[in-house]
């Protein structure tokens, strides 16, 4: 796997960046660079499950492994979810189970830097080095207005 990050900077409070990253509305605008109708099921605690999907009930389980309100968020990916169901383990998953992703909101001054990590397998590098760029500018236009 190969770790990529992805830094933008955001002129509005960590709170206000914080919401439109979490917030279910705002969440579903800046992930649909990645998949058109993405949402989440979870309760938002440390330690719970959650649940990325998109149409149709397929998507990925995972678990918030650590949480800083308006600070820090990590999830670690588990599985493949398919018809909203956990789907044990496969070839294919095994390659990417324990992968991290990491959001940190950083104050500079005015600013907030948004500093994202994200472990990756080499099929999905591509992609999500053009579709992160785009959700990240989402975020920053839906925090500054």
């Amino acid at each position: 796997m190969e770790k990529l990050v992805f830094n933008i900077d955001v002129k509005a409070s960590r709170e206000k960046i914080w919401k439109v990253l979490w917030d279910d509305a705002t969440y579903r605008k800046w992930t649909s660079s990645f998949c058109g109708e993405s949402y989440v099921q979870t309760n938002w605690n440390e330690g719970d499950k959650i649940y990325f999907l998109g149409s149709g009930g397929e998507g990925m389980n995972s678990i918030i492994e650590t949480k800083i309100p308006n600070e820090y968020m990590a999830f670690k990916h588990m599985g493949e979810l398919k018809d909203f169901k956990e789907v044990p383990p496969n070839e294919e998953t095994k390659k990417w189970i324990g992968a991290m992703e990491t959001y940190r909101l950083i104050q500079k001054g005015d600013v907030v830097e948004l500093h994202v990590e994200v472990d990756v397998i080499d099929k999905h590098i591509d992609f999500f080095k053009e579709a992160f760029p785009k959700g990240l500018e989402t975020i920053k236009e839906l925090s500054e207005n």
